[in-house]
């Protein structure tokens, strides 16, 4: 069992940066896949980025365009998400979630444990 706490979240302006982290409690951190996924009100939970267990591999969802990078420091039981450039589409609460796989999955359901989400709000 991994329990996740994400923090970093808050107010920004159009085209500014915010960094994400995720804290996981227990031992077993470096055995499972990372990901981000966010929600905007009115709308389904989507996938941002994702990690491997390792730190080797990432992915990210096709709106990323390089504005946003996914990282991990398994020592510090951490994974990051750094956002640059910011947009308002960007608003969201953002969660971060672990899958027992040793791939960097972009599919949801592979994802068992979740934070309780940290809120992104970027104003025009």
């Amino acid at each position: 069992q991994v329990q996740l706490v994400e923090s970093g979240g808050g107010l920004v302006q159009a085209g500014g940066s915010l960094r994400l982290s995720c804290a996981a409690s227990g031992r077993t951190f470096s055995t499972y896949a990372m990901g981000w996924f966010r929600q905007a009100p009115g709308k389904e939970r989507e996938f941002v980025a994702a990690i491997s267990r390792s730190g080797s591999d990432t992915n990210y969802a096709d709106f990323v365009k390089g504005r946003l990078t996914i990282s991990r420091d398994n020592a510090k039981n951490t994974v990051y998400l750094q956002m640059n450039n910011l947009k308002p589409e960007d608003t969201a609460v953002y969660y971060c979630a672990a899958a027992p796989l040793g791939v960097a999955s972009g599919n949801r359901n592979y994802y068992h444990h979740w934070g309780q989400g940290t809120q992104v709000t970027v104003s025009s």
